[in-house]
């Protein structure tokens, strides 16, 4: 008695988890149009900063009121972004930064026609970051990210030595970055080498619910298949809401934090979102039909 209606309870999702596994590999299809067309119109997939793409940046101490003057310095220098620093305690705005890609000898005396003042090293602060070694920099962070994933994949592999579920844990992964990189850049967000490392640790974050569901559902032997997917479910989702826990809290305190600080927050609060969703119907789906066509139950 006690079997049967637990086998009632998960049929449901016998009857609609093809269905719901379709709709996250939909969102990451349109996510790479995205990505495409972002890459057509940029030569690159992402917004970078001064520090991966080269340029100067300006820091410019005490509370500078920038509302009158960004337009026009935006005029000449397109590519120019703001950004405040503030005390953490009190939210007192601490200083101003101002990056472009120009060079100093271009940048410095336009911003100080549009502040009104000299800038000294009393008042401010100059830095200038090569292209090259700026471009050099951005790659070796890149591979570093296509190395982690493909030692992750090889790992996955030889854990699991099935190709369909290594698929599904790799596929699940990588649209948890496509998802993020998306949401990302429809942000506007120019990415820094904390956002790319960000961007690892998703990695790390993302694998982790994948392995515990393919590991129940194939390796486990107590209860029906669905009774093995729904304790992952519920233990994933215990692990993904701790850790969404510890972030989301953080992002309410972003104007008063590090600009490499709000990104890494928001990047893994973005990708654990994602992990939600590619994990529990993309993946789940694909277990599932698997253990089906083999007769795993």
């Amino acid at each position: 008695m006690e079997e049967t209606q637990k086998a009632e309870k998960h049929s449901w999702y016998n009857k609609w988890y093809r269905l719901l596994m379709v709709i996250p590999v939909i969102v990451v299809v349109t996510s790479l149009i995205y990505l495409g067309m972002f890459y057509s119109k940029h030569n690159d997939i992402m917004y970078r900063d001064v520090s991966l793409s080269g340029g100067t940046t300006i820091t410019v101490e005490g509370n500078v009121d920038s509302s009158d003057f960004e337009n026009s310095l935006r005029q000449d220098f397109p590519d120019t972004v703001f950004r405040r620093l503030t005390d953490l305690r009190t939210g007192e705005p601490l200083a101003l930064i101002i990056e472009s890609s120009a060079s100093p000898e271009e940048f410095k005396p336009a911003v100080e026609s549009a502040i009104g003042y000299n800038l000294t090293s009393e008042n401010s602060s100059v830095e200038f970051t090569g292209s090259t070694l700026s471009q050099g920099f951005y790659k070796q962070l890149i591979y570093a990210l296509i190395a982690s994933f493909v030692l992750m994949a090889i790992v996955i592999f030889v854990l699991f030595r099935t190709f369909i579920p290594s698929i599904a844990v790799l596929f699940a992964v990588f649209s948890d970055l496509v998802i993020t990189l998306v949401v990302v850049d429809y942000l506007g967000i120019r990415l820094s080498a904390a956002g790319i490392a960000a961007f690892l640790m998703l990695i790390g974050y993302s694998v982790d619910t994948d392995i515990l569901l393919t590991n129940r559902a194939l390796k486990k032997k107590e209860g029906t298949l669905n009774m093995r997917i729904f304790g992952a479910f519920k233990t994933g989702i215990l692990m993904s809401g701790t850790a969404l826990a510890a972030v989301i809290p953080v992002l309410f305190l972003m104007g008063s934090l590090p600009d490499s600080f709000k990104q890494i927050f928001l990047i893994l609060a973005l990708g654990l979102f994602a992990d939600i969703f590619n994990t529990w119907l993309t993946n789940t789906g694909i277990i599932k039909w698997y253990c089906d066509k083999k007769h795993i139950n």
